[in-house]
């Protein structure tokens, strides 16, 4: 209508500046908002820690740390989502700092099922030490979805935790271990893994390495091999199926002994020879995993060892 201006482009923030170059008008776009615009996503596309943002090229590597981030990612979204899918390879990652280190991982997976490979998505929060706690690493899985495909708008992240959801049992201090009185007072909240699924299972697995990377203060390079001796779950959760699906309740505390299967002189750890004489052999781990009920979302806390606690 005649008489009325342009109306300006407007956003949460209100109008958007202006700046004049040569009597031309030019939007002044906050990072947040090109962030949007662009297509692409944050951390897993683009790196906007540099300006111009740079995209993230392919990689295929076999950094270990990287591909272990993304195996607790797709293993997220296997118990959030009843699947099976394996861990293939990694394609390419970003690290985002912000008080604590975001690793984005952009990963190959399987369907066993199917045996078709597609591309996977996780991110992955290491919230670093809490020594007040008894913990010594402590990891947040934010994001585990399927690779969406290019879009204008790239899709949200849900940063926010929502600790009202877990109850307070698994919010205070890791326990050093379990004992056999309370083994035998409460039967019914404790869980003793048999032998014989003690193997072959990709979430036990993962956990016994989740430990192993922490007793190593995050130096590992390369996968040792790792075998369980036993393992014990604690959980308030009750189950009227069967005990053994306490190993997939949403909120527990894993009391692992296992060994590490190397000759400690062919541990080689850069920069931190004094870690290779106490990795080989045997070693006990008390691991607590919760969710919050949102997808994609898993925090799995490692107890500090002795050693660590005087460090």
């Amino acid at each position: 209508m005649e008489g009325m201006g342009k109306k300006e482009e407007s956003s949460e923030l209100g109008s958007l500046p202006k700046a004049k170059l040569g009597g031309t008008s030019l939007e002044i776009v906050p990072r947040w908002l090109r962030k949007e615009r662009c297509g692409r996503a944050f951390g897993f596309d683009l790196d906007f820690s540099v300006d111009p943002p740079n995209l993230i090229e392919p990689e295929w590597g076999d950094d270990y740390d990287i591909a272990l981030f993304g195996r607790i990612g797709l293993q997220c979204h296997n118990l959030h989502k009843g699947t099976n899918f394996k861990f293939k390879r990694w394609e390419k990652h970003s690290v985002w700092h912000a008080g604590s280190m975001d690793f984005y991982v952009t990963l190959d997976a399987m369907d066993p099922a199917t045996g078709s490979v597609f591309s996977f998505q996780t991110l992955l929060r290491d919230q670093g030490r809490r020594s007040p706690l008894g913990v010594r690493l402590f990891l947040r899985n934010i994001v585990s979805r399927f690779t969406p495909p290019p879009r204008d708008k790239p899709l949200g992240v849900d940063y926010e935790w929502d600790g009202d959801t877990v109850h307070d049992f698994y919010k205070g201090p890791l326990p050093k271990w379990f004992s056999d009185e309370a083994l035998d007072r409460d039967s019914q909240k404790y869980y003793v893994v048999p032998e014989s699924e003690l193997h072959d299972n990709d979430w036990l697995q993962l956990l016994v390495e989740v430990a192993f990377f922490s007793k190593a203060d995050r130096c590992l390079d390369a996968y040792l091999p790792l075998e369980l001796n036993s393992v014990v779950v604690e959980t308030l959760e009750d189950y009227t199926t069967e005990a053994r699906d306490k190993l997939k309740a949403d909120n527990a505390i894993f009391y692992i002994s296992y060994k590490c299967c190397t000759d400690p002189s062919s541990v080689t750890l850069a920069g931190y020879p004094h870690l290779s004489t106490t990795l080989a052999g045997d070693h006990l781990a008390v691991v607590r995993k919760t969710m919050d009920g949102k997808p994609g979302h898993m925090s799995l806390e490692v107890a500090l060892t002795k050693k660590q606690e005087k460090e």
